[in-house]
């Protein structure tokens, strides 16, 4: 018999590793025929929402952002996106980002398809406009080496212009590739597994993650990462940049 007493995931005040065996759905307005799993959001104490949407045949995200902006990332299958009067089709490796007060439409999934969303308040900077809808995908061909070590590579997603206060990534670690030093800082961090397995550190305490699991990471959480198995690991993550450090 199978123990349902274990899992992965680990919950902390600072850092969380969330692994699909512990999936709760949720039901979100204008979100119909899919499961929605609300990976991280305000309740544990973070600053961003994070969730994995898993669209059936005729299902389909409907809304409007508001406060929030919203990164939609095509994890798997294919979709149709229409945001504020722009038609595209999303496959996998595509993604669109939403920002504040636009309308926004996903239909005619193929069954299967599922989706990442990071959510965020916008906070504006003056003399700045806010960013427009932007369309794009994942493209290794575009992710330099970082810090020197070619078994590491990191895509930029989103520009680094001033207008955004959201950042999201995608980190490539080819076999042997490792963070080069303990990160500490004030940035916080969602993330979702793509690819491979690694072991994560977070604040002193070590953790085997693999493709599907998510984790979250506070301002100040320590932080190191290496790839393990037979073959890259990859993911995609969010992180707060480009605004004033303290809010007095």
């Amino acid at each position: 018999m199978e123990l349902s007493a274990l899992t992965r995931s680990v919950v902390k005040h600072n850092h969380a590793i969330i692994a699909p065996d512990g999936y709760i759905n949720s039901n979100v307005p204008g979100w119909t025929n899919c499961t929605v799993n609300v990976i991280i959001n305000e309740q544990m104490g973070a600053r961003l929402a994070q969730t994995i949407i898993t669209l059936r045949e005729g299902g389909q995200l409907q809304g409007q952002t508001q406060a929030s902006q919203i990164f939609f990332y095509v994890v798997a299958g294919q979709v149709q996106a229409t945001i504020d009067g722009q038609e595209k089709t999303l496959t996998a490796g595509h993604f669109v980002y939403v920002p504040i007060e636009k309308r926004y439409l996903f239909h005619n999934p193929t069954d299967g398809t599922q989706l990442l969303t990071f959510h965020k308040v916008y906070e504006p900077l003056a003399s700045y406009d806010t960013p427009a809808v932007l369309f794009g995908e994942r493209d290794l061909s575009k992710a330099p080496v970082y810090m020197n070590d070619e078994a590491l590579r990191i895509q930029e997603l989103l520009p680094n212009e001033l207008g955004f206060d959201m950042a999201v990534n995608i980190f490539t670690y080819d076999m042997g590739g490792h963070l080069p030093m303990v990160e500490t800082h004030i940035m916080e961090h969602g993330l979702l597994y793509l690819e491979g397995q690694a072991i994560y550190m977070l604040d002193q305490q070590w953790y085997p993650v693999q493709k599907g699991d998510s984790i979250w990471m506070a301002p100040y959480c320590q932080q190191w990462a290496t790839t393990m198995g037979k073959e890259p690991s990859v993911y995609i993550y969010y992180k707060n940049v480009n605004r004033f450090p303290t809010m007095l």
